[in-house]
């Protein structure tokens, strides 16, 4: 068959909110009842990852959400758009033509929850903790380009980096460049526990049970002097075990808004919740969900396994079966929409074959049926992933070219323990961007010490084609390096991308500001959302 590449639908408006607000601010959200958002999720504290919210450790979309209210970062993304702007700086930039010292002017007044002032000097110990502690799965590889920090007087830093990287604006922006008080977190361990200081547009009291937070109570900060204009007085996180139980929660109006990890079910059911003051809003979204192996365990070691294993796998039958077209088959790591995607797995190894998968194994002598576990989290990403990992497991078996078990597990950090220990031959992962850049989508998995501490190496990608796409400041030049890079996954294997989500808010009508709830990086920005009257 002569394989053309696939051109899937890009989502429109990736980078925009696509809805228009409805309702009429009545200033209810200014001072009175708290807006109260659901999350089906857990943040824990646990013995290999005591720190939940130290952004040493936290690399998560929940705990980042969490930080981005209450920590300052020089730089945040804006409501719209790609391009980070001003956030506790009041100016930055590159000051050279190789993209290699970035120089930050700070606002003036700037101050802790505590009283204490925050300076450069701050900024300066924040980064140099990150990269001493050197948590192991923590985001410390989003500032591995620095090489060293000066803060010249209390309002200006700089920052001197190993080599180029037009994307270090947008890392800034991200909680991993949070900027905590030198004289309360440690410069050489983790900070335990739930309690933040910060200087972020709140404040924050968690409560927590049996080790994890179940309530975080966010309060205006008075003292807060940055970019973003908080539209409420309070706001409150409350934590449910799954999205069944944080649905009923809105039905009941215990809480105003919810989002991620919705079923398809009660997608469908709350696009038809309008009588009960309901309202479902599809925004965009960067999730990806994708296999990944260890490419030195025995049992996918041979590339032959992992190719015959994406000759199989049908993701037009998991986006219809398991998730009802609430996704869209992805066939890059990169996701439809953003700069720089090719549909490279498509172009590679065209529509499932069975036959094509068994002449793979048979040309690079496999024995079958071939043995594997495909581990996967249990609540992590949705109740839908252990059908999901049931009809991978369906697919693969009745070829008789494989002999799959699945194992579920249950507790998240326990997971990410154990496959970044090594554990699995091959698993279940999700990620959500750390900055809406394809660099984003590929960076982070490739080369010494990426995110899931993968032996996968490729000489090219790392010593050539990110360091060349990281000096191009106009990113659609940047293009050709990243599709290179995705043919060469495509080929070797070491993830596979399975399907891109949508992101579902819904949220109670008196609720205005949900259509900036989400940034770029799908991100939630809870100073946008207030109390209003529905129309």
């Amino acid at each position: 068959m002569n394989r053309k590449p696939l051109v899937l639908p890009v989502l429109a408006g990736l980078l925009a909110p696509v809805l228009a607000a409805c309702g009429t601010t009545n200033g209810a959200g200014e001072g009175g009842d708290p807006i109260v958002v659901g999350v089906a999720s857990r943040i824990e504290a646990t013995k290999e990852a005591p720190a939940p919210l130290d952004p040493a450790q936290a690399y998560d979309v929940d705990a980042w959400n969490m930080l981005r209210g209450t920590l300052q970062t020089l730089m945040r993304l804006p409501r719209t758009g790609t391009a980070p702007v001003p956030e506790a700086a009041e100016s930055c930039g590159f000051r050279d033509t190789q993209n290699e010292q970035y120089h930050c002017t700070l606002r003036t007044g700037l101050k802790f929850s505590n009283g204490n002032a925050l300076t450069a000097q701050d900024v300066k110990y924040s980064i140099d903790r990150m990269r001493t502690v050197n948590y192991r799965n923590g985001p410390v590889e989003l500032l591995g380009a620095v090489d060293k920090v000066e803060a010249p007087s209390d309002t200006e830093v700089v920052f001197h980096l190993k080599k180029p990287d037009a994307t270090f604006p947008q890392k800034l922006a991200t909680p991993a460049a949070g900027i905590v008080d030198r004289e309360v977190y440690a410069k050489n361990r983790l900070h335990k526990g739930f309690d933040v200081v910060g200087s972020g547009p709140y404040t924050i009291k968690a409560e927590a049970s049996n080790g994890h937070i179940t309530k975080a109570v966010f309060t205006k900060n008075p003292d807060y002097k940055g970019g973003v204009t908080v539209k409420n007085e309070n706001v409150e996180m409350r934590f449910f075990d799954d999205s069944a139980e944080m649905e009923k929660a809105l039905r009941k109006g215990d809480i105003d808004l919810m989002y991620r990890g919705l079923s398809p079910e009660q997608i469908k059911s709350l696009e038809n919740a309008r009588d009960q003051h309901i309202s479902l809003q599809e925004m965009p979204g960067g999730e990806i969900r994708y296999l990944a192996f260890d490419t030195k365990d025995p049992a996918v070691s041979d590339k032959a396994v992992r190719q015959a294993i994406a000759q199989i796998v049908n993701r037009s039958e998991l986006v219809r079966d398991v998730y009802s077209y609430t996704g869209d088959p992805l066939y890059s790591l990169v996701p439809t929409g953003l700069t720089g995607h090719i549909n490279s797995f498509f172009t590679k190894y065209g529509n499932p074959s069975a036959a094509a998968a068994r002449k793979t194994l048979e040309q690079a002598n496999i024995t079958t049926p071939v043995k594997l576990t495909l581990a996967y989290t249990t609540n992590h990403y949705g109740s839908s992933t252990a059908k999901e990992f049931r009809t991978l497991q369906t697919q693969l078996n009745r070829t008789k070219l494989f002999d799959i078990k699945i194992k579920g597990v249950d507790n998240w950090q326990q997971y990410r323990t154990e496959t970044t220990g090594g554990k699995y031959a091959a698993y279940g992962m999700g990620w959500f961007a750390d900055i809406p850049d394809a660099d984003n989508y590929i960076a982070p998995f490739i080369g010494k010490g990426n995110f899931l501490n993968s032996p996968y190496r490729n000489t090219k990608i790392e010593s050539q084609l990110i360091p060349t796409t990281r000096q191009q400041t106009d990113r659609n030049s940047a293009a050709a390096g990243f599709k290179q890079a995705q043919d060469i996954i495509a080929n070797d294997i070491p993830l596979l991308p399975l399907w891109q989500g949508r992101t579902y808010v819904a949220a109670r009508d008196d609720v205005t500001g949900v259509e900036w709830a989400l940034n770029s990086s799908s991100s939630l920005q809870i100073w946008e959302l207030s109390r209003g009257v529905a129309d």
